[in-house]
């Protein structure tokens, strides 16, 4: 059995981090990237699927070509990030099932059942993308996920043959944490807990 974390690495994951939107000049090292990716993909997945996508948006003119999609609220800060991560899903995940889940025919489960594809991949590419800001926060990295953008713009900017879908965008990097607001509270135990 695995020993609890410190109270410092829940902190760190969980009570003290914040959603941030504004970041230091420092960059995200390609080292860090990939330290982030090789974190991030063990996290569980249904028949152990990999049906995220990440395009790392490093320079300013990366940032520019996404800058129609955003919303208003989310350009600015964006533009300023020294990271920020497409997180997208594949519409085909299920074609490498074979490799990544050997002991069932995955494949063959949604091949014979095709419109649960596209929901397979949505709600599993969205677990690795809470995973992908467990892992940045693990690694002392800052993220600010954002949902404010036009999906659709985005896949034709990035992902014009239409296999990728964008789902979620994360800005990544070193936090500034001066002038935040209070943090909002949260749903007590006993409104969303029930054990039976």
């Amino acid at each position: 059995m695995s020993a609890p974390l410190s109270r410092e690495a829940l902190a760190q994951l969980f009570t003290d981090a914040r959603s941030l939107h504004s970041f230091t000049s420092q960059p995200v090292s390609p080292d860090t990237i990939q330290q982030l990716y090789e974190l991030l993909k063990w996290g569980p997945t249904a028949f152990n699927g990999q049906p995220g996508r990440y395009v790392f948006l490093q320079t300013h003119q990366a940032r520019q070509q996404l800058s129609p999609a955003l919303s208003a609220g989310n350009r600015d800060k964006t533009l300023a990030a020294p990271l920020t991560v497409i997180v997208a899903y594949d519409t085909a995940f299920h074609e490498q099932l074979p490799t990544q889940f050997p002991v069932f025919d995955a494949k063959g489960f949604y091949d014979n059942l095709p419109h649960l594809i596209e929901p397979g991949a949505r709600s599993n590419a969205t677990l690795q993308g809470a995973y992908l800001i467990l892992a940045a926060r693990a690694l002392g990295l800052d993220a600010g996920p954002m949902t404010g953008f036009d999906a659709e713009a985005v896949d034709r900017t990035f992902f014009a043959d239409g296999r990728y879908k964008s789902l979620l965008l994360v800005n990544l990097g070193y936090g500034q944490r001066e002038g935040l607001y209070p943090r909002g509270p949260r749903l007590a135990y006993e409104d969303v807990v029930s054990i039976l």
